[in-house]
């Protein structure tokens, strides 16, 4: 049986990610977007039996809807990121410039891992 509270939380639990003490990667998505998406890729499964057609189409729109954010969070995710490091004298700030490289590879790595 799919448990959709279950799927909704993160692969892996790394021991610190951007200081949040353990709980975890934070979320690519908001909460209020995933659950909008999960909504409507819901009615779409429970509606296929009458009408499989727009099922289809609704599901489709939740795909496209839940890649486009998926999109736009990892855009700004990398924004964020590069403003942090980008300006720093390599020399003297070797600790900010370790920890852009950890969140590039921890997001990087959650992306091989989908």
């Amino acid at each position: 049986m799919y448990d959709q509270t279950r799927a909704q939380q993160p692969a892996d639990r790394p021991s610190d990610s951007a200081g949040q003490g353990g709980t975890g990667p934070q979320a690519l998505l908001p909460s209020d977007g995933r659950a909008e998406i999960a909504r409507r890729l819901g009615h779409a499964v429970n509606t296929f039996a009458d009408s499989p057609r727009e099922a289809l189409e609704e599901a489709e729109g939740a795909f496209d809807a839940a890649t486009a954010q998926l999109a736009d969070a990892l855009a700004e995710r990398r924004r964020v990121l590069r403003a942090g490091w980008a300006d720093l004298d390599p020399e003297t700030r070797s600790a900010e410039l370790r920890f852009a490289l950890r969140e590039y590879r921890e997001i990087t790595g959650r992306l091989l891992r989908v």
